[in-house]
Protein backbone atom coordinates (compact mmCIF):
# COMPACT_ATOMS: atom_id res chain seq x y z
CA UNK A 1 0.00 0.00 0.00
CA UNK A 2 1.31 3.73 -0.66
CA UNK A 3 0.05 6.65 -0.02
CA UNK A 4 0.78 10.58 -1.71
CA UNK A 5 0.48 13.89 -0.41
CA UNK A 6 0.26 17.31 -2.22
CA UNK A 7 -0.13 19.99 -0.39
CA UNK A 8 -1.13 22.29 -2.58
CA UNK A 9 -3.25 22.18 -5.71
CA UNK A 10 -3.12 26.01 -6.73
CA UNK A 11 0.38 27.98 -7.11
CA UNK A 12 0.74 31.82 -7.44
CA UNK A 13 2.46 32.89 -10.59
CA UNK A 14 3.70 36.90 -10.66
CA UNK A 15 5.10 38.25 -13.79
CA UNK A 16 8.63 37.02 -12.43
CA UNK A 17 7.52 33.76 -12.04
CA UNK A 18 6.84 31.60 -9.10
CA UNK A 19 5.41 33.13 -5.69
CA UNK A 20 5.30 30.22 -3.52
CA UNK A 21 4.93 26.31 -3.79
CA UNK A 22 5.38 23.07 -1.67
CA UNK A 23 8.44 22.32 -2.39
CA UNK A 24 10.16 25.75 -2.48
CA UNK A 25 8.61 27.54 0.23
CA UNK A 26 9.34 31.43 0.41
CA UNK A 27 11.44 32.52 3.45
CA UNK A 28 12.87 35.51 1.98
CA UNK A 29 12.43 39.47 1.06
CA UNK A 30 12.14 40.20 -2.40
CA UNK A 31 11.80 43.42 -4.68
CA UNK A 32 8.65 43.30 -7.01
CA UNK A 33 7.11 46.18 -9.34
CA UNK A 34 9.50 48.64 -7.48
CA UNK A 35 7.65 47.59 -4.06
CA UNK A 36 9.23 45.75 -0.95
CA UNK A 37 7.60 42.48 -0.78
CA UNK A 38 8.11 40.64 2.79
CA UNK A 39 7.64 36.86 2.80
CA UNK A 40 6.65 34.43 5.29
CA UNK A 41 6.89 30.80 4.73
CA UNK A 42 4.75 28.46 7.51
CA UNK A 43 4.11 24.82 8.22
CA UNK A 44 1.06 24.52 10.13
CA UNK A 45 -2.55 22.76 10.04
CA UNK A 46 -0.46 19.97 8.27
CA UNK A 47 0.54 22.05 5.14
CA UNK A 48 3.13 24.63 3.79
CA UNK A 49 1.58 28.15 4.17
CA UNK A 50 3.21 31.03 2.06
CA UNK A 51 2.28 34.71 2.43
CA UNK A 52 3.33 37.64 0.47
CA UNK A 53 2.27 41.23 1.51
CA UNK A 54 3.48 44.89 0.31
CA UNK A 55 3.97 48.34 1.89
CA UNK A 56 5.79 49.61 5.02
CA UNK A 57 3.46 47.36 7.64
CA UNK A 58 4.24 44.03 5.41
CA UNK A 59 6.63 42.98 8.30
CA UNK A 60 4.12 43.63 11.04
CA UNK A 61 1.82 42.02 9.25
CA UNK A 62 3.07 38.77 8.64
CA UNK A 63 4.05 38.46 12.06
CA UNK A 64 0.67 39.01 13.54
CA UNK A 65 -0.18 36.65 10.81
CA UNK A 66 1.98 33.87 11.86
CA UNK A 67 0.54 34.33 15.45
CA UNK A 68 -2.80 33.92 14.24
CA UNK A 69 -2.21 30.73 12.18
CA UNK A 70 -0.99 29.11 15.02
CA UNK A 71 -3.70 30.36 17.22
CA UNK A 72 -6.17 28.91 15.31
CA UNK A 73 -4.67 25.41 14.86
CA UNK A 74 -4.24 25.24 18.26
CA UNK A 75 -7.91 25.77 18.88
CA UNK A 76 -9.03 23.96 15.68
CA UNK A 77 -7.19 21.15 15.36
CA UNK A 78 -9.03 17.86 16.05
CA UNK A 79 -5.60 15.48 16.91
CA UNK A 80 -4.34 18.53 19.34
CA UNK A 81 -4.91 17.30 22.60
CA UNK A 82 -5.35 20.69 24.02
CA UNK A 83 -8.08 21.93 21.15
CA UNK A 84 -11.52 22.72 22.04
CA UNK A 85 -12.53 20.01 19.12
CA UNK A 86 -10.68 17.18 20.50
CA UNK A 87 -12.33 18.39 23.79
CA UNK A 88 -15.94 18.22 22.24
CA UNK A 89 -15.52 14.81 20.46
CA UNK A 90 -13.71 13.03 23.96
CA UNK A 91 -16.42 14.74 26.42
CA UNK A 92 -19.63 15.04 23.68
CA UNK A 93 -20.00 18.18 25.12
CA UNK A 94 -18.41 21.27 25.92
CA UNK A 95 -17.61 25.47 25.42
CA UNK A 96 -15.84 26.22 21.66
CA UNK A 97 -14.03 29.33 21.29
CA UNK A 98 -15.65 31.72 18.83
CA UNK A 99 -13.75 30.84 15.61
CA UNK A 100 -14.84 27.00 16.35
CA UNK A 101 -18.81 28.26 16.46
CA UNK A 102 -18.25 30.08 13.48
CA UNK A 103 -17.13 27.07 11.30
CA UNK A 104 -19.51 24.29 13.23
CA UNK A 105 -22.89 26.76 11.82
CA UNK A 106 -21.01 27.32 8.59
CA UNK A 107 -20.72 23.69 8.30
CA UNK A 108 -24.60 23.09 9.71
CA UNK A 109 -25.65 25.93 7.00
CA UNK A 110 -23.84 23.99 4.34
CA UNK A 111 -24.49 21.19 4.94
CA UNK A 112 -28.03 22.54 4.57
CA UNK A 113 -27.72 23.93 1.22
CA UNK A 114 -26.35 21.33 -0.42
CA UNK A 115 -28.43 18.36 0.43
CA UNK A 116 -25.63 17.20 3.13
CA UNK A 117 -22.71 17.28 0.99
CA UNK A 118 -20.72 18.64 3.66
CA UNK A 119 -21.17 16.57 6.89
CA UNK A 120 -18.48 17.33 9.75
CA UNK A 121 -19.34 14.51 11.81
CA UNK A 122 -17.40 12.03 9.08
CA UNK A 123 -14.70 12.04 11.29
CA UNK A 124 -14.49 8.86 12.68
CA UNK A 125 -15.12 7.35 9.24
CA UNK A 126 -12.02 9.22 7.72
CA UNK A 127 -10.15 8.34 11.26
CA UNK A 128 -10.92 4.55 9.75
CA UNK A 129 -9.42 5.39 6.71
CA UNK A 130 -6.69 6.17 8.57
CA UNK A 131 -6.55 9.70 7.05
CA UNK A 132 -6.02 11.12 10.33
CA UNK A 133 -3.63 8.58 11.73
CA UNK A 134 -1.85 7.21 8.50
CA UNK A 135 -2.53 3.78 9.48
CA UNK A 136 -4.25 3.95 5.41
CA UNK A 137 -6.91 0.53 4.58
CA UNK A 138 -9.90 -0.20 3.24
CA UNK A 139 -12.73 -0.59 6.13
CA UNK A 140 -14.34 -3.43 6.83
CA UNK A 141 -17.73 -3.14 5.67
CA UNK A 142 -19.60 -4.00 8.71
CA UNK A 143 -17.22 -1.55 10.54
CA UNK A 144 -17.90 1.18 8.01
CA UNK A 145 -21.92 0.54 8.51
CA UNK A 146 -21.48 0.89 11.82
CA UNK A 147 -19.57 4.03 11.55
CA UNK A 148 -22.13 5.62 9.04
CA UNK A 149 -25.39 5.62 11.02
CA UNK A 150 -23.81 7.79 13.97
CA UNK A 151 -22.97 10.48 10.91
CA UNK A 152 -25.39 13.12 10.63
CA UNK A 153 -24.67 16.63 11.18
CA UNK A 154 -27.86 17.82 12.12
CA UNK A 155 -27.85 15.78 14.87
CA UNK A 156 -25.10 18.58 16.23
CA UNK A 157 -26.61 20.90 18.95
CA UNK A 158 -24.72 24.27 19.10
CA UNK A 159 -26.20 27.35 20.77
CA UNK A 160 -23.68 29.98 21.23
CA UNK A 161 -20.45 28.56 22.12
CA UNK A 162 -21.77 25.64 23.63
CA UNK A 163 -21.80 22.20 21.69
CA UNK A 164 -23.29 19.02 22.38
CA UNK A 165 -22.60 15.74 20.33
CA UNK A 166 -24.82 12.97 20.37
CA UNK A 167 -22.82 9.55 21.84
CA UNK A 168 -20.33 8.20 19.15
CA UNK A 169 -20.63 11.27 17.23
CA UNK A 170 -17.45 13.36 16.70
CA UNK A 171 -16.46 16.46 14.25
CA UNK A 172 -13.63 17.59 12.13
CA UNK A 173 -13.56 20.78 10.96
CA UNK A 174 -10.41 20.41 8.19
CA UNK A 175 -13.08 21.08 4.87
CA UNK A 176 -13.32 24.35 6.30
CA UNK A 177 -10.33 26.01 8.67
CA UNK A 178 -7.87 26.80 6.07
CA UNK A 179 -10.56 28.77 4.06
CA UNK A 180 -11.45 30.68 7.41
CA UNK A 181 -7.60 30.87 8.40
CA UNK A 182 -6.74 32.95 4.75
CA UNK A 183 -10.31 34.91 5.88
CA UNK A 184 -9.18 36.28 9.26
CA UNK A 185 -5.09 36.27 7.86
CA UNK A 186 -6.89 39.31 5.27
CA UNK A 187 -8.41 41.02 7.87
CA UNK A 188 -5.14 40.94 10.32
CA UNK A 189 -3.58 41.98 6.91
CA UNK A 190 -5.88 44.83 6.36
CA UNK A 191 -6.15 45.81 9.97
CA UNK A 192 -2.56 46.30 9.90
CA UNK A 193 -2.90 48.27 6.78
CA UNK A 194 -2.12 46.21 4.21
CA UNK A 195 -3.91 46.85 0.77
CA UNK A 196 -1.22 44.46 -1.56
CA UNK A 197 -0.82 40.96 -0.40
CA UNK A 198 -1.47 36.88 -1.47
CA UNK A 199 -0.80 33.84 0.91
CA UNK A 200 -1.33 30.43 -0.28
CA UNK A 201 -2.06 27.86 2.72
CA UNK A 202 -1.46 24.40 1.37
CA UNK A 203 -3.36 25.47 -2.28
CA UNK A 204 -6.08 27.58 -0.51
CA UNK A 205 -4.89 31.25 -2.37
CA UNK A 206 -6.73 34.16 -1.42
CA UNK A 207 -5.36 37.75 -2.26
CA UNK A 208 -5.91 41.78 -0.74
CA UNK A 209 -6.60 43.70 -3.96
CA UNK A 210 -3.90 43.28 -6.51
CA UNK A 211 -0.41 43.60 -6.97
CA UNK A 212 1.13 46.77 -6.02
CA UNK A 213 1.12 47.64 -9.80
CA UNK A 214 -2.63 47.65 -9.93
CA UNK A 215 -2.62 44.64 -11.98
CA UNK A 216 -4.79 41.62 -11.29
CA UNK A 217 -2.87 38.24 -9.43
CA UNK A 218 -2.93 35.21 -11.39
CA UNK A 219 -3.38 31.62 -9.64
CA UNK A 220 -2.59 28.81 -11.60
CA UNK A 221 -4.83 25.83 -10.73
CA UNK A 222 -3.32 22.11 -11.01
CA UNK A 223 -3.93 19.71 -13.78
CA UNK A 224 -5.35 16.62 -11.89
CA UNK A 225 -4.44 14.23 -13.80
CA UNK A 226 -0.84 15.06 -13.69
CA UNK A 227 -0.75 17.08 -10.43
CA UNK A 228 3.16 18.19 -11.08
CA UNK A 229 2.05 20.64 -13.96
CA UNK A 230 -1.06 23.68 -14.25
CA UNK A 231 -4.31 23.11 -16.50
CA UNK A 232 -4.71 26.69 -15.81
CA UNK A 233 -4.55 30.41 -14.76
CA UNK A 234 -7.23 32.47 -13.21
CA UNK A 235 -7.05 36.71 -12.69
CA UNK A 236 -8.13 37.54 -9.42
CA UNK A 237 -8.00 40.82 -7.33
CA UNK A 238 -9.72 40.72 -3.69
CA UNK A 239 -11.01 36.93 -3.96
CA UNK A 240 -10.00 33.40 -2.99
CA UNK A 241 -9.45 30.60 -5.27
CA UNK A 242 -9.76 26.97 -3.18
CA UNK A 243 -9.65 24.00 -4.94
CA UNK A 244 -10.56 20.16 -3.56
CA UNK A 245 -8.91 17.26 -5.51
CA UNK A 246 -8.90 13.12 -5.76
CA UNK A 247 -4.91 13.73 -6.21
CA UNK A 248 -4.29 15.82 -3.03
CA UNK A 249 -4.30 13.00 -0.68
CA UNK A 250 -4.79 9.76 -1.18
CA UNK A 251 -3.83 6.47 -0.71
CA UNK A 252 -3.48 3.08 -3.28
CA UNK A 253 -5.44 -0.08 -1.59
CA UNK A 254 -3.68 -3.85 -2.00
CA UNK A 255 -6.54 -3.69 -4.52
CA UNK A 256 -4.42 -0.94 -6.53
CA UNK A 257 -6.79 1.57 -6.89
CA UNK A 258 -6.45 5.04 -5.63
CA UNK A 259 -8.57 5.77 -2.25
CA UNK A 260 -8.83 9.53 -1.37
CA UNK A 261 -9.82 11.39 1.94
CA UNK A 262 -12.74 13.54 0.54
CA UNK A 263 -15.69 10.84 1.78
CA UNK A 264 -19.30 11.14 0.28
CA UNK A 265 -21.22 10.70 3.72
CA UNK A 266 -23.88 8.94 1.39
CA UNK A 267 -21.45 5.07 1.40
CA UNK A 268 -18.41 6.40 3.63
CA UNK A 269 -16.35 5.97 0.71
CA UNK A 270 -14.14 7.82 -1.43
CA UNK A 271 -16.36 10.94 -3.47
CA UNK A 272 -16.71 9.37 -6.51
CA UNK A 273 -19.81 11.54 -8.66
CA UNK A 274 -17.99 11.97 -11.92
CA UNK A 275 -15.82 14.99 -10.54
CA UNK A 276 -12.16 14.82 -9.87
CA UNK A 277 -11.40 18.55 -9.26
CA UNK A 278 -13.42 21.57 -8.12
CA UNK A 279 -12.25 25.01 -7.68
CA UNK A 280 -14.35 27.96 -6.10
CA UNK A 281 -13.67 31.48 -6.78
CA UNK A 282 -15.37 33.43 -4.43
CA UNK A 283 -15.15 36.85 -2.06
CA UNK A 284 -14.95 34.50 1.14
CA UNK A 285 -12.42 31.50 2.16
CA UNK A 286 -14.77 30.06 4.08
CA UNK A 287 -17.63 29.97 2.00
CA UNK A 288 -15.00 28.75 -0.61
CA UNK A 289 -13.55 25.74 0.86
CA UNK A 290 -16.50 24.84 2.63
CA UNK A 291 -18.20 24.56 -1.08
CA UNK A 292 -15.19 22.81 -3.03
CA UNK A 293 -15.87 19.97 -0.66
CA UNK A 294 -19.37 19.71 -0.71
CA UNK A 295 -19.55 20.13 -4.72
CA UNK A 296 -16.28 17.77 -4.92
CA UNK A 297 -19.14 15.24 -3.44
CA UNK A 298 -22.15 16.23 -4.87
CA UNK A 299 -21.19 16.11 -8.39
CA UNK A 300 -21.22 18.04 -11.72
CA UNK A 301 -24.95 18.41 -12.15
CA UNK A 302 -25.66 19.07 -8.90
CA UNK A 303 -22.63 21.45 -8.03
CA UNK A 304 -24.04 23.65 -11.62
CA UNK A 305 -27.54 23.95 -10.20
CA UNK A 306 -26.51 25.17 -7.38
CA UNK A 307 -24.31 27.84 -8.96
CA UNK A 308 -27.22 28.96 -11.20
CA UNK A 309 -29.41 29.47 -7.56
CA UNK A 310 -26.65 31.65 -6.30
CA UNK A 311 -24.24 33.80 -8.35
CA UNK A 312 -21.93 34.73 -5.39
CA UNK A 313 -19.06 32.48 -6.23
CA UNK A 314 -17.43 31.17 -9.64
CA UNK A 315 -16.22 27.77 -9.97
CA UNK A 316 -13.95 25.83 -12.37
CA UNK A 317 -14.77 22.14 -12.35
CA UNK A 318 -12.44 19.55 -13.83
CA UNK A 319 -14.60 15.79 -15.00
CA UNK A 320 -13.31 12.40 -14.65
CA UNK A 321 -13.90 12.71 -18.31
CA UNK A 322 -11.21 15.13 -18.88
CA UNK A 323 -12.91 17.73 -19.54
CA UNK A 324 -12.87 21.66 -17.55
CA UNK A 325 -15.79 23.31 -16.79
CA UNK A 326 -16.01 27.27 -16.00
CA UNK A 327 -18.31 29.88 -15.21
CA UNK A 328 -19.65 32.64 -17.18
CA UNK A 329 -18.20 35.05 -14.55
CA UNK A 330 -14.27 34.66 -15.12
CA UNK A 331 -14.69 33.98 -18.59
CA UNK A 332 -12.33 36.92 -19.55
CA UNK A 333 -9.81 36.07 -16.38
CA UNK A 334 -9.53 32.46 -17.63
CA UNK A 335 -6.92 30.87 -19.74
CA UNK A 336 -7.02 27.30 -20.81
CA UNK A 337 -2.90 25.95 -20.40
CA UNK A 338 -4.34 22.20 -20.66
CA UNK A 339 -4.97 19.83 -23.55
CA UNK A 340 -8.42 19.19 -22.04
CA UNK A 341 -11.55 21.44 -23.52
CA UNK A 342 -13.18 23.75 -21.51
CA UNK A 343 -16.59 24.69 -21.95
CA UNK A 344 -18.36 27.86 -19.85
CA UNK A 345 -20.86 27.07 -17.83
CA UNK A 346 -23.89 30.03 -18.58
CA UNK A 347 -26.69 31.30 -16.69
CA UNK A 348 -29.32 30.09 -19.84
Amino acid sequence: MSFKYLCISALLISCTGLLCSCSSPLSSSVTESGSDAQNLDVFAMNTYMSMKAYGDNAQKALDDSRELIMRLESELSVTDEGSCIYELNKNGKGTVTDSAAVLINKAVEIGDRTGGALDISLYPVLKEWGFTTEDYHIPDDKILADLLSDVDYKSISISGNEVTLPENVQIDLGALAKGYTSDSIMEQMSADGVDSAIVSLGGNVQAIGGKPDGSAWKVSVRDPFAPDTDMCIVEIKDKAVITSGNYERFFTGDDGKNYWHIIDPADGYPADNGLVSTTIIGDSGLECDALSTAFFVAGKDKAVDYWRSDRSFDMILVSDDRKIYYTEGIADSFKNISSMEAEVLRLD
